[in-house]
């Protein structure tokens, strides 16, 4: 029985790449899934490897679905090992609130994540809204005091203003790599595609960021649509209508999926929330009492290591902000 990759799901069916074929439009199988997997409450997912029947016609059943080694609901895609993070520095502007939203999210599922901020030519001519979008929670005696410059922290030729120092540094001493980029100019385009290089990878961000026309930078003939951000509605159109694998020149494969600017916590559990924020962990394993939330609980370490500075008071104020959405979730239920 044949086996591929399913690399594109859209109104039903899913286009399978043959196990040894190079992607291209006359290499794919259109299928069907057999019935027996919604009767089991399966949906075949873009990223899974698969058996499928060819039918007469020419097209193909989906019979059998390999065991994933990961899984995401939002988007909807198995097998990835990355997860990009695409957030753009202006037109929308920074919001970390939401980028850190996206790492709990990431974190829960098991991947690895990467930061890339676009439109770093635009930084210059913003106004003062995106400083203030991005540096609201870069408040004074914060975890990261840096005076580096944009060319000794590995950014774009373009000088940055501090606050943008100031974020990226944040995420890199976090543990996160942080590339910051212009699909305009070029910048930062060759260190995205070289940290995708042999990964299947997820593009993910919300929309109007620029996820598009960065793929469009890295991969050589690929014209995905993209559209100017909507300066009356401070975001962008959703460009992309479904989640597709996108081969990349020197192997491994990048998903573009759909745009969205909201994220839920239905699947995860307030005690769960505190070991999606990484730096908390070496300081939660000490706490006085297994389970503690953080709050207000005696002997937390984690409330420590914020008040002398070790954790970053921007991402300890999210995690508080993330923990009462969940409770007020839960209320409503």
């Amino acid at each position: 029985m044949p086996q591929g990759l399913i690399v594109k799901a859209l109104s039903g069916y899913y286009y399978v790449l043959p196990e040894g074929s190079r992607l291209g439009s006359d290499s794919l199988v259109q299928c069907r899934a057999r019935g027996v997997f919604k009767k089991r409450g399966i949906s075949p997912l873009v990223g899974d490897r698969v058996k499928y029947e060819t039918t007469d016609n020419g097209e193909g059943t989906v019979t059998e679905i390999d065991p994933r080694t990961s899984e995401m609901i939002r988007p909807p895609i198995a097998n990835v090992d990355t997860a990009m993070l695409v957030f753009s520095v202006v037109e929308p502007d920074l919001n970390l609130q939401l980028l850190d939203k996206f790492l709990v999210h990431i974190e829960n599922t098991g991947l690895h994540a990467a930061i890339c901020l676009t439109k770093a030519d635009l930084v210059d001519l913003a106004d003062d809204s995106s400083e203030e979008s991005a540096a609201e929670s870069m408040e004074e005696g914060e975890a990261v005091q840096t005076t580096a410059s944009s060319a000794s922290a590995g950014l774009v030729a373009t000088p940055m203003p501090d606050w943008l120092t100031d974020a990226v540094e944040l995420y890199r001493k976090i543990g996160y790599p942080v590339m910051l980029t212009s699909s305009r100019q070029g910048e930062g385009v060759d260190q995205v595609a070289e940290y995708l290089d042999g990964k299947i990878s997820v593009f993910a961000g919300q929309s109007g960021v620029g996820k598009s026309s960065m793929l469009n930078a890295i991969v050589a003939g690929l014209d995905l649509q993209t559209n100017e951000i909507s300066h009356r509605l401070g975001r962008g159109k959703h460009t992309t209508r479904h989640v597709e694998l996108i081969s990349l020149a020197k192997g491994g494969y990048v998903a573009d999926t759909p745009g969205f600017s909201q994220l839920d916590f239905v699947e995860l559990e307030a005690e769960d929330l505190g070991s999606c924020f990484r730096e908390f962990q070496s300081y939660a394993e000490t706490c006085k009492f297994r389970g503690c939330l953080h709050l207000h609980e005696p002997g937390c370490k984690v409330r420590d290591a914020v008040e002398q500075g070790e954790i970053a008071v921007s991402r300890y104020e999210h995690y508080l902000q993330f923990l009462q959405e969940m409770k007020e979730k839960k209320r409503r239920y």
